[in-house]
């Protein structure tokens, strides 16, 4: 083989960003808005391209260009194929520190290559059912009373409604809702109530209004606060910004319910394999959740979703011009296609 022929065998990466038009303002405790940037990442080798992204997570130090400088950094030239994917994703967390959604770009355009070329679609490849995906709630940001019933009627077929929360508007989204359906609630205040004693008060005062758990009600950063409050709590409480890799779930199960995990702050679908086992060995639920995303996120953890108690993986709905084609949901139900991969197609 000539030196041509192995740079041409080689893998290569190929990225570009796509800005994300929500279809209303998305607000939440920490900030709102109306746009997402995301890098859409290509994977080619043996003529298979597997795809993958990253939603950059401000709260983390990322943005588009630190992903793109995350990107440049990687030289897949010592491994063969995709196929050496333990390896390569050991090298790519090295690189640098931090990066999860980067990362997690890598680890998905992998899966999708490997997918493709074992012409498998990946819950076939690890086994799982696709008749057992959970029911996948739908978002109502934070807004007001009339956007709010806006919002709550566009998501009328979906049977579980996720409820931003973490403002001084609180009774008024969750009475609102109520005005106009009964249905399920996931509550989320985003690390919104800083007092423990407010964030024990509110959930009691949740705990008649059908809800189903509270998903981190105060900042990561006050773990006594937070174990103090789950002793109390009349609800359980769901770790987000709390928990981003393996790592952290050993110690969050004595203020935790369960583990929110986001494929965006796992670095991909192989740490969240592990992710799952560590909180099921430690009696914890499991839920999936996601950013604002494409089908491409969105397909990926929706493959691992048989696996999950409680999904959130609404990401795409939420906005007006996803590039990819994946994994559909019908009423809140993720139905998986039989197509290799992570069964995505540009659009």
């Amino acid at each position: 083989m000539t030196d041509d022929d192995r740079a041409a065998d080689r893998m290569n990466l190929v990225w570009k960003r796509y800005d994300l038009q929500l279809r209303h303002v998305f607000r939440i405790a920490r900030g709102a808005r109306t746009t997402v940037p995301v890098m859409i990442l290509e994977l080619h080798h043996d003529g298979i391209i597997g795809y993958g992204e990253a939603s950059p997570i401000k709260r983390y130090g990322e943005s588009p260009e630190t992903i793109e400088e995350f990107f440049r950094k990687i030289n897949l030239a010592p491994f063969e194929s995709p196929m050496a994917l333990e390896n390569i994703l050991q090298y790519v967390n090295t690189i640098a520190e931090g990066n999860s959604s980067a990362k997690c770009a890598v680890d998905l355009a992998l899966h999708d290559w490997i997918g493709k070329k074992l012409a498998v679609p990946l819950y076939r490849l690890w086994g799982l059912d696709p008749e057992k995906t959970p029911l996948s709630s739908f978002t109502i940001a934070i807004d007001s009373k009339e956007v709010v019933e806006q919002k709550v009627r566009e998501g009328e077929h979906y049977p579980i409604l996720k409820v931003k929360v973490g403002l001084e508007n609180d009774e008024e989204m969750i009475t609102t809702i109520r005005s106009v359906t009964d249905k399920v609630l996931y509550v989320d205040a985003n690390e919104g109530w800083t007092d423990k004693h407010v964030a024990l008060e509110r959930i009691t005062w949740l705990k008649d209004h059908n809800v189903a758990f509270v998903e981190q009600p105060m900042p990561a950063g006050q773990f006594d606060d937070l174990k103090w409050l789950r002793d109390r709590s009349a609800l359980p409480l769901i770790a987000d910004e709390s928990v981003l890799r393996l790592s952290d779930i050993p110690a969050l199960a004595e203020a935790f319910d369960g583990i929110n995990i986001k494929l965006m702050k796992s670095t991909g679908l192989h740490e969240a394999m592990r992710m799952i086992e560590a909180a099921r060995a430690l009696n914890m639920k499991v839920m999936l959740g996601c950013m604002i995303e494409t089908a491409v996120g969105i397909s990926a953890a929706a493959h691992l979703s048989p696996l999950a108690d409680f999904a959130d993986l609404d990401g795409n709905v939420l906005i007006s011009n996803d590039p990819f084609d994946g994994v559909r949901n019908i009423n809140g139900r993720l139905q998986l296609r039989n197509t290799p991969g992570l069964g995505v197609t540009p659009v």
